[in-house]
């Protein structure tokens, strides 16, 4: 009996689960080939001077993700604006970059913990004069800060916590303002903003409610930036890193080992699978491969169990603090 004999002889009914589990299939078949980052490697590198400009602004470009992404896009022969807090720090960068790569390099001295002072309005004036002319295509919104962390709120003062929506929050909101503009004149551009896995792995984030609260802030702002100026030729992405080797996640971890190893990229290895993604229509995606691996386990896990785990390590974490002195408890 032949196949078209074999169907006009089923129910209806039959006939048409048929063709919606082969329809399920295809669409779970689609969404982990782009999940993967299979359709993206098949796709070839966006020259991003060519498509943006010839200037990209990086903050916090001293150390970890920042830094990596700095050298990373001075590779692909963008001049930078770098801006960061320690002018030796931002002095030791823009020489790397410069004889590495061969690329332009300008340095602003800016505190995103004083955004909206008077100290704070002095350096945003710097940095609008810093890329008046510019041909600016690209801002990389980096700089952030987890501290304090592994505390109750009750236990830190309120101008701590100010301070952290100032670096997370406000600073990268006003320069983004500041840069917008000129995109918007030229007709093309980028912006990215770095938020965290906290937001998208976990439903909350115990003992680091005013950190996750501000990266939460990150993701919506850029979902809602990606539909206001895409049509203006501004593509706006807030790129979500998990675990990467930095600084600020060897404060935030406590376990390591080969599982550490496996889930926990270098800064440059991050930085490179980054800018393959700049562009690439997704208003919040994870670049690395590994990290999304491990979102679709996550995600594989009931909230209360996600939830349990970061609880004990936040908990460790806070408990070997307390034995060091670096936490106060009220």
């Amino acid at each position: 009996m032949g196949t078209d004999a074999f169907l006009r002889q089923q129910e209806p009914w039959f006939v048409s689960l048929g063709i919606l589990g082969a329809l399920y299939v295809a669409v779970v078949a689609y969404r982990l080939f782009h999940i993967s980052g299979l359709a993206l490697c098949l796709r070839q590198p966006k020259d991003l001077r060519r498509r943006y400009g010839a200037w990209a602004v990086v903050t916090g470009p001293t150390s970890g993700i920042g830094r990596s992404m700095a050298l990373e896009l001075a590779r692909r022969g963008l001049n930078l604006v770098l801006v960061g807090r320690d002018p030796a720090m931002l002095q030791d960068i823009s020489e790397t970059v410069s004889r590495t790569h061969g690329v332009l390099a300008k340095t602003v001295q800016f505190d995103f913990s004083l955004v909206s002072t008077p100290r704070g309005d002095e350096a945003m004036r710097r940095l609008r004069e810093a890329v008046a002319g510019l041909d600016v295509g690209l801002l990389v919104n980096n700089a952030g800060v987890a501290k304090p962390g592994v505390v109750y709120l009750h236990e830190v003062d309120a101008e701590a916590w100010v301070s952290m929506i100032r670096v997370n929050l406000w600073a990268l909101t006003e320069v983004t303002a500041a840069v917008l503009p000129g995109m918007v004149d030229r007709g093309r551009g980028a912006v990215v903003n770095i938020g965290s896995g906290c937001t998208v792995a976990l439903p909350s984030v115990p003992f680091y409610s005013i950190y996750a609260a501000t990266k939460r802030y990150v993701a919506q702002f850029s979902r809602s930036l990606y539909v206001e100026y895409r049509g203006k030729g501004i593509d706006v992405q807030c790129q979500v890193p998990l675990f990467v080797d930095t600084k600020m996640m060897a404060k935030m971890m406590t376990w390591g080992g080969l599982m550490s190893q496996l889930i926990t990229p270098t800064p440059d290895s991050y930085a490179h699978a980054a800018a393959r993604w700049i562009g690439h229509g997704l208003p919040v995606c994870i670049p690395n491969p590994g990290h999304r691996l491990q979102m679709c386990l996550y995600q594989l896990l009931p909230d209360s169990i996600r939830v349990g785990a970061c609880l004990h390590e936040s908990l460790h974490q806070r408990a070997l603090n307390l034995t060091k002195g670096t936490v106060a408890q009220r």
